[in-house]
């Protein structure tokens, strides 16, 4: 089979392969070309006619390519590289089938311009090959680069077809590939092949569909871009204001840092200023102190080192003022032994009614011969002469004055000898307090922890000193309560007393009440020392001053206590409780230095927490530190020893409660008052303390008594725990007079009922059975009182 493709010619000449019409899809040809452009769409065809007749028919328009959405494209241009082929049959072109040559063909020349028609024969029909001429150049190698081009353009297409499949690949028919054109084309099959003549079935025209991607108009686009131009200068304008505001922000910033670094610098120079005058005042109050004890030294003593064997001692030595009270105390001694002779002698010359003259004169004479020093004169030539009543009675009565003129100058000699005793303990006390400052490693005014100035030595414990200190931060005075562990203890004794420091601190902190003392700050000083910040009291503690003065008058006494419970009742309220355990009059500290002002309790060293899984309700919880304590103050369940662990609870503190309130008002415990402590242990004095006991002066109301016999009761089951002993009337507000109207009508009644049961016993009539002790309680008071 042969066939022609159109020529560059304006004429289309008709291609004759046998008997039958051959349509030929233009795109695979081309593209076996090289001849497709991009222009080109897959469903354009170019239909080839061919017939037996020589007869050339040029009525057919020129042949076109027609795309959707595109302009006709003509296949038969004039500067088409396509040329003309003939058919084997035709050794010349016949005069009918000359087409006249453009311009353009005319200045073109073929080089090789014959054509070699070869006839096939088999298969029972003879097919005709079209030959081209020999060239040296082919075509399709001057396009050879655009093909390649196109083929891998192609190729991308079709992958991008693939993977998005589009509706359009796949709704109209498939052109056939350049393969199976050919093999239609070239007719391999033999004679009786039934389809040799047939014509290819045809094929439908894809049809290509146009659709709009949306309904958005010119205007709204419009619209749309000026909104968003106008959101886009507002976004700048805020932009830019925001930039304006950081910037004028970032310049208050750099102006307000340097107003705050002037006034750190002024802060910084305030404190230096503060620090110096502090050290100052310090060092003047540090030399006064050491004057004043300087000037004791001689009044009131002083340690002196004396040699015993071949070893020193200290021993003290009293100053000039107890020598001089030592000296008029034995001067009064003297007259009191003077008096006592004189009165004596005048016992002897006592005249007596009735007797004889003889026996007078005895008398008398007996009288004369050692009566010569009697205070009324009488003696020397009145020697011999006998005393009358009156003389008698003159010469008694000047005794006595006398003796009792001694009585007052020795009470007055023994009130000034317990006030020098008072001045000599302060005077002791603070001989110790300076050597302890002047051997401390922190006597010369450090800062600790970049904050706290150390003014001067409060107290020195076992392992720990107590400093006055300034706050530099919060300007004000604190205690600061240094804890040194001794570089020879080994590491279990280091870590135990950590361990209970820490403890002391955990438990101390929580604590916010007027009547405790506020812990503020815990930090290290080195390896082996810590301190502990505490609220500064300016007065000395309860102890001290019950040591100066040894007795409180009731109303003062009932006020510290007061305090005292309501400090107990807070550590009872709070979740979990705490047990003081250690409270004692040394642990009271005294704000303003008398009892006047507020009191506050610290030291919370051996304090037990009534936490859920140590303590019960009903029988409280284990006592892990027994020993530990003042012992004084101690109630009798901590000295009981057995196998398990006693029990304790928050009476406790009620028995202390009672042992203090009981030292002020008489000036001494209880019970054990002049005993040491290893006494009490070995002599079970606690656990004989069964009963106490009142002295008749100085004389206090029924109302303490009671309420101290509550604080003091032997069996804690019949103590009173803090909560009830908070509520105790006794130290409620006063009554107002309904209330004491309503009190004194319900004592009258009591006391008619105790009159009727008495009148009933009288008469004969069974009573229960009652131990009577309350009434003999009272009646002990009232008469003891």
């Amino acid at each position: 089979m042969s066939w022609i493709l159109a020529s560059k010619s304006s004429s289309r000449q008709e291609l004759k392969a046998g008997d039958f019409a051959l349509s030929v899809d233009v795109q695979s040809v081309y593209e076996s070309s090289g001849f497709l452009t991009s222009k080109m769409y897959p469903s354009q065809q170019m239909h080839l006619t061919g017939s037996n007749s020589s007869t050339p028919t040029n009525t057919q328009p020129p042949s076109t390519l027609s795309g959707s959405g595109s302009q006709p494209i003509l296949l038969d241009r004039q500067d088409s590289n396509l040329s003309t082929g003939s058919s084997d049959r035709e050794e010349s072109t016949s005069p009918d089938k000359t087409q006249q040559r453009t311009q353009a063909d005319r200045k073109r020349k073929r080089k090789s311009g014959t054509q070699g028609v070869q006839n096939d024969e088999g298969g029972g029909g003879n097919v005709q090959k079209i030959s081209r001429s020999t060239e040296t150049k082919k075509i399709n190698d001057y396009f050879k680069q655009q093909h390649q081009q196109q083929q891998q353009q192609q190729q991308q297409q079709q992958q991008q077809q693939q993977q998005t499949n589009s509706p359009h690949r796949h709704s109209g028919a498939k052109s056939p590939s350049p393969q199976v054109l050919l093999s239609h084309m070239t007719g391999h099959g033999g004679a009786g092949d039934p389809l040799a003549g047939l014509m290819p079935p045809p094929r439908g025209v894809p049809v290509a569909t146009r659709s709009t991607q949306s309904d958005i108009t010119f205007r709204q686009v419009d619209e749309m871009e000026s909104r968003a131009s106008m959101d886009m200068e507002a976004k700048n304008s805020r932009i830019d204001n925001l930039q304006c505001t950081n910037d004028e922000l970032s310049r208050q910033l750099q102006s307000q840092s340097k107003v705050l670094e002037q006034k750190q610098l002024q802060i910084n120079k305030c404190i230096e200023v503060v620090k110096r005058l502090q050290i100052e005042k310090s060092n003047i109050e540090k030399k006064e102190a050491r004057q004043k004890c300087m000037q004791n030294r001689l009044r009131l003593g002083q340690f002196v080192t004396q040699r015993v064997g071949a070893t020193f001692q200290e021993n003290w030595q009293d100053g000039y003022a107890f020598q001089e009270i030592t000296k008029r105390q034995e001067e009064l001694q003297a007259n009191r032994e003077e008096i006592d002779r004189q009165r004596k002698l005048l016992m002897k010359r006592k005249p007596v009614e009735g007797g004889s003259n003889s026996r007078k004169r005895g008398a008398n004479s007996n009288q004369g011969q050692g009566g010569g020093n009697l205070p009324n004169g009488l003696g020397g030539d009145h020697d011999h002469r006998d005393l009358t009543i009156q003389e008698y009675y003159e010469s008694e009565e000047i005794l006595k004055l006398r003796q009792t003129a001694l009585k007052k100058e020795d009470t007055d000699l023994q009130q000034e000898m317990e006030k020098l005793e008072r001045e000599r303990n302060l005077h002791i006390r603070e001989l110790k307090r300076i050597h302890n400052e002047d051997q401390s490693r922190f006597n010369n005014h450090p800062v600790l922890n970049d904050r706290y100035l150390l003014l001067m030595l409060l107290g020195k414990g076992g392992f720990s000193e107590v400093h006055k200190a300034f706050d530099l931060k919060e300007q004000r005075y604190v205690a600061c309560k240094v804890h040194q562990l001794n570089k020879d203890w080994k590491d279990d004794k280091k870590a135990n007393y950590i361990k209970h420091a820490i403890r002391e601190y955990n438990i101390q902190k929580k604590l916010n009440h007027p009547r405790i003392v506020r812990l503020y700050d815990v930090f290290e000083i080195d390896a082996n020392s810590f301190c502990t910040v505490l609220e500064y009291c300016d007065g000395h503690d309860l102890d001290f001053y019950l040591k100066q003065h040894k007795t409180i008058p009731e109303r003062e006494a009932r006020s510290v206590i007061m305090q005292v419970v309501s400090a107990l009742k807070y550590l009872n309220e709070i979740k979990p409780p705490i047990i003081h355990y250690d409270l004692k009059p040394g642990n009271i500290l005294l704000t303003d230095g008398n009892i006047l002002g507020e009191v506050k309790i610290t030291d919370f060293g051996l304090s037990k927490v009534m936490d859920e899984d140590s303590y019960h309700p009903d029988y409280g919880m284990d006592l892990t530190s027994q020993g530990a304590g003042t012992y004084w103050y101690l109630p009798p369940e901590c000295f009981i020893v057995g196998k398990t662990p006693p029990k304790i609870s928050s009476k406790v503190d009620v028995w202390s409660v009672g042992v203090i309130f009981y030292q002020c008002l008489y000036g001494k415990k209880p019970f054990g008052h002049n005993q040491s402590q290893a006494t009490i242990l070995e002599e079970n004095t606690i656990l004989k303390a069964t009963d106490v006991q009142f002295p008749p002066k100085p004389v206090v109301s029924n109302e303490a008594k009671q309420f101290i016999r509550c604080c003091l009761a032997y069996r804690k089951e019949d103590r009173n725990d803090v909560l009830t002993l908070s509520s105790n009337p006794y130290l409620s507000p006063p009554l107002p007079k309904s209330g004491r109207q309503s009190a004194s009508s319900q004592q009258q009644a009591a006391a008619a009922a105790s009159a009727a049961a008495a009148a009933q016993q009288q008469a004969g009539y069974q009573q229960p059975f009652t131990t009577g002790l309350l009434g003999l309680a009272n009646i002990h008071s009232s008469t003891s009182s």
